[in-house]
């Protein structure tokens, strides 16, 4: 898969490329269909933002984070994405969409 890394202030090299690709290949143990995932690093006075946008089959992921070192700030991206995607993952095993309303009212007629 490939993905589209944009830069602002800064410039890609090689090292952050690879990291990011290495970091994003984690996602890839909830196999969910990512389409189209976007990076943009950003460099700041005060440190890097990076902010992503992945499309999926169900809602998209959108996650942002921002540290004053770009190796960390990637770090707790990749994290807030994996936690999104196991939300979604597991959305369908909650207590909440098991005891829906419908049902109930279905099994005591």
């Amino acid at each position: 898969m490939t993905l589209s890394i944009t830069s602002k202030q800064m410039d890609i090299t090689p090292a952050i490329r690879s990291y990011l690709e290495e970091k994003f290949s984690k996602l890839d143990k909830w196999r969910a269909l990512l389409i189209n995932p976007h990076f943009i690093l950003t460099k700041e006075p005060d440190g890097f933002i990076i902010d992503a946008t992945i499309a999926t089959k169900g809602s998209p992921l959108v996650a942002s984070a921002k540290h004053t070192d770009m190796y960390t700030a990637i770090n707790e991206l990749i994290s807030k994405l994996e936690k999104q995607l196991n939300k979604m993952q597991h959305k369908s095993e909650s207590r909440r969409a098991m005891d829906s309303i419908k049902e109930y009212v279905t099994e005591e007629e």
